[in-house]
């Protein structure tokens, strides 16, 4: 166990976060389960995003027996439009182990926590500090960020021996008696002040004690390895009607697993050849194929760039292996990845014979 009296850096921490704490609706309540929430949704997602879906599904789902005796589908709904669908998924996996083998309780410490599905090492650590007080150290890019500019380390924070010694000092510096509110802290002086790029030295309440402000290198901390720009991928979308149903298949891939999309056909054709493709790939044959313009969304490892089109077929015709024709009015009951939203508005422009 980590976490020791207060240092200057704690004191002046603490005393800057008690006047500028952000206001958030999983803070202040000690609830394992609402912090466990919380942060599996801020994975990946900023927190004016997070904030009212979590005021949403905490309502659904106000307990972890609620959410473990939920139907997957049902979990995915709530989660629409937050993405990364996978957290959500290992979410309900999560608490159906919670259930199953730890008789409902959640677990205390990060060596306990760490062993359920979903939560890693920055998440073990925050829930124990936040709901249990455990003082322990959650490092997330955040705190990295600050740890590097506080101590001036150069070295990459990705390869093992840093990151060790960036968990070290973050560790050091967790109060016994407020381990969670000094993450917390820590957290936020990372996402509003000390934030990429050209962090706001002035109103930092360490910059007396900052090393990369005296050395004049906290512009260019911490020292990260250049990303691979995400793999283009090129789709002809389809929105194929059959009288007043669409056709849709739900998502086997790992990649949006679970979720209800529109036919995608990779690469780029023409009219021509897309009535083909459709007729060859799908047994369907279009009675009227029409561009509805293009769309594009961005993944952390691709970029999809959609031609959309509105295609109509026979109303009694058969729905290919694997899709399912499903009324236009269902289509609100089911969830779907922000992906496919231009698809969707589509739909409810009406089928091509209502134009």
């Amino acid at each position: 166990m980590e976490g020791g009296n207060r240092g200057p850096v704690t004191e002046a921490l603490l005393g800057w976060y008690d006047a500028n704490a952000r206001e958030m609706p999983w803070r202040g309540i000690h609830d394992p389960w609402g912090t466990w929430v919380s942060e599996i949704m801020l994975q990946q997602t900023r927190v004016d995003t997070a904030r009212d879906y979590y005021i949403r599904f905490m309502r659904r789902f106000p307990t972890v027996r609620d959410l473990a005796e939920a139907p997957e589908a049902d979990v995915l709904k709530m989660w629409e439009g937050l993405g990364y669908y996978s957290r959500a998924r290992n979410l309900r996996q999560g608490a159906i182990q919670v259930m199953t083998e730890y008789n409902g309780k959640i677990p205390e410490t990060p060596e306990e926590l760490i062993r359920i599905r979903g939560i890693g090492p920055y998440t073990s650590c925050s829930i124990a500090s936040i709901a249990f007080r455990y003082p322990v150290a959650a490092v997330d890019g955040n705190v990295t960020r600050v740890v590097c500019r506080l101590y001036d380390i150069a070295e990459n924070p990705a390869e093992a021996g840093t990151r060790d010694r960036i968990a070290e000092l973050a560790g050091a510096l967790v109060p016994a008696d407020r381990p969670g509110d000094h993450n917390q802290a820590m957290m936020d002086l990372g996402a509003t002040v000390c934030v990429p790029g050209t962090p706001d030295c002035e109103n930092c309440p360490l910059r007396e004690m900052c090393a990369a402000r005296a050395a004049g290198t906290a512009e260019t901390l911490p020292r990260l390895p250049k990303a691979r720009p995400p793999q283009e991928i090129a789709y002809d979308l389809p929105v194929i009607f059959a009288g007043n149903s669409v056709l849709l298949y739900r998502r086997g891939e790992k990649m949006l697993h679970g979720l209800w999309c529109f036919p995608l056909m990779e690469g780029c054709r023409s009219e021509e050849e897309l009535t083909a493709a459709v007729r060859k790939k799908l047994g369907l044959r279009a009675e009227s194929l029409i561009p509805a313009g293009s769309a594009k969304h961005v993944f952390t490892h691709q970029v999809w760039r959609m031609n959309l089109y509105r295609v109509r077929v026979a109303p009694d015709s058969p729905a290919p292996e694997g899709y399912e024709w499903i009324p236009v009015s269902e289509m609100d009951k089911l969830a779907f990845p922000t992906a496919v939203k231009a698809a969707r508005a589509l739909v409810k422009q009406g089928t091509p014979d209502e134009k």
